[in-house]
């Protein structure tokens, strides 16, 4: 029989501009002794093993900075999202940087080939730029492009090198079947509020849905979230990719690595995180960007081990209650 829930830990920066996102599972892991929890021996977490060292060493492409070792990533996190599956019924993961959602995504597709996966994207940022539009080179704003198979090359401003472009390749066919793991009709923004012009035509162009805090203070929670469940009727399983800069830094903490004011309160990131856990679809969800570094007596690991704890509860009763 299936366990119930399986965690994993990412603890890659590859994909970061910023150093120290490496350093955010542990630090919620340190939340959570500190305050005497039994969560982690609970459910006891499964590590990927990173290339942070990599960083010590010059970068060899400047429009996909890392790319090599993020390949590597990339490989390892899928295997291990096939693995979880197989003995798990919902996976878990607690990552650096988000540049790895992307082989996520390819992990749920090659363990699920046949169905149909919904994306919710909670984020202050799209992450759909490509080594052909972006400004910094950081590949944990690419993510969705390589999970949407895209280049935007109609939007270009930089032109890699053919090695970059080789690797690039890779990424995006990593799940097998040389098609995109999800179409523009999978995914679901939710929080957005820093966006590059590359990457507003390209989802304007693409008609992806995407609901900012304006329409979620409007609609309320439960609203929100009953409109994403309709827009995924059709689909089979759901992945819900939480940022922790979605959330708005003076009221949950400046302690990740592109903090964007105006965003979710910590209230209402913890109400919609709760309420999408309920769904019976929802069987992948992932936390990324937590930062000490850039963080006062560890204040966002604090937030997020609170909305980590609560949402694999809800996951887990949710599965005892259907069992």
């Amino acid at each position: 029989m299936k366990k119930n829930i399986e965690i994993i830990i990412n603890n890659s920066e590859l994909g970061a501009g910023t150093r120290g996102s490496s350093l955010g599972p542990d630090a919620i892991l340190t939340v959570a002794r500190t305050e005497k929890s039994s969560f982690f021996s609970e459910n006891k977490p499964v590590r990927i093993k990173d290339e942070n060292h990599l960083l010590d060493l010059p970068n060899q492409s400047h429009f996909a900075k890392r790319i090599d070792g993020i390949c590597e990533i990339y490989s390892r996190v899928m295997n291990q999202i096939q693995m979880s599956f197989k003995s798990s019924e919902t996976v878990c993961i607690i990552s650096g940087d988000h540049s790895s959602a992307a082989a996520t995504i390819g992990g749920i597709k090659s363990s699920h080939p046949d169905k149909k996966i919904g994306v919710i994207w909670i984020d202050a940022h799209a992450d759909i730029h490509s080594p052909y539009t972006t400004p910094s080179g950081n590949i944990h704003g690419m993510p969705l492009a390589v999970a949407l198979n895209i280049d935007n090359e109609i939007n270009k401003i930089n032109t890699p090198k053919h090695s970059t472009i080789r690797k690039w390749e890779w990424m995006k066919n990593m799940a097998g079947k040389n098609e995109p793991m999800i179409s523009p009709k999978d995914l679901v923004y939710i929080g957005l509020r820093d966006i590059e012009n590359e990457e507003s035509k390209l989802i304007d162009s693409l008609g992806i849905k995407n609901i900012n805090i304006e329409e979620i203070r409007e609609l309320g929670i439960s609203n929100v979230t009953s409109t994403v469940n309709s827009y995924f009727d059709n689909h089979d399983l759901i992945y819900l990719s939480f940022d922790v800069d979605s959330m708005d830094p003076e009221d949950a903490s400046y302690g990740t690595g592109t903090p964007v004011e105006s965003g979710l309160l910590v209230s209402e990131a913890s109400e919609l995180i709760d309420e999408f856990c309920k769904l019976e679809k929802l069987k992948c969800i992932e936390f990324v960007e937590i930062n000490p570094c850039l963080d006062k007596q560890n204040k966002m690991a604090k937030v997020s081990f609170n909305i980590i704890e609560n949402s694999v509860n809800q996951l887990k009763n949710k599965a005892i209650l259907t069992e």
